[in-house]
């Protein structure tokens, strides 16, 4: 069985949209998830699918049982173990020797080429974003807390993704190969 990993966005940010991670993993499990783990305070979670359903009805459950608490109502991306290793795979900055400390995925429910359609990158340099899939890979040399390239494509998908660093990505991987 394929493990699968949930990102949950925007909980836990900022002392905003409180979610423990005990709920979290009460949520999932609930959904039916099994062998259910969380990494880190903010919305990582690692688990199987006995019943093998599509990862994006994984997440619509997963989004409503979190809700039915009354917590919050995030929204949820799910990738299985081998379209995260995909992810990590064909990072093309990572390919290209970049500091994976400065490295960060958008992912997103959609192609993530629309993302950055019409989008001018020039103006952010050194700052870079590519799409790769249903993700945008970001190199971002200043840092997240500093990219004017992260906050302007942020507010521009405003609710259409969730940000990683590439160490809470590759993490993930691992959670997920040991699933």
């Amino acid at each position: 069985m394929d493990a699968l990993v949930a990102l949950v966005r925007g909980i836990n940010v900022g002392g905003k949209a409180k979610l423990a991670m005990t709920d979290l993993r009460a949520a999932a499990e609930a959904c039916g998830l099994e062998q259910v783990r969380t990494y880190i305070q903010s919305g990582n979670l690692v688990a199987v699918d006995p019943k093998r359903r599509k990862p994006a009805t994984v997440a619509a459950a997963l989004r409503k049982e979190i809700a039915s608490t009354g917590a919050v109502d995030p929204a949820v991306y799910v990738r299985t173990r081998k379209e995260l290793a995909a992810v990590v795979a064909n990072s093309p900055f990572l390919r290209r020797g970049a500091d994976p400390g400065h490295l960060h995925v958008l992912f997103l429910d959609g192609k993530a080429a629309t993302a950055l359609r019409g989008f001018d990158l020039a103006p952010y340099a050194p700052e870079e974003a590519t799409a790769v899939g249903s993700e945008v890979h970001l190199l971002l040399p200043g840092g997240v807390g500093r990219s004017k390239l992260a906050a302007d494509l942020l507010r521009r998908e405003a609710g259409k993704g969730t940000m990683r660093n590439w160490r809470t990505v590759t993490k993930l991987l691992s959670m997920a190969d040991e699933s």
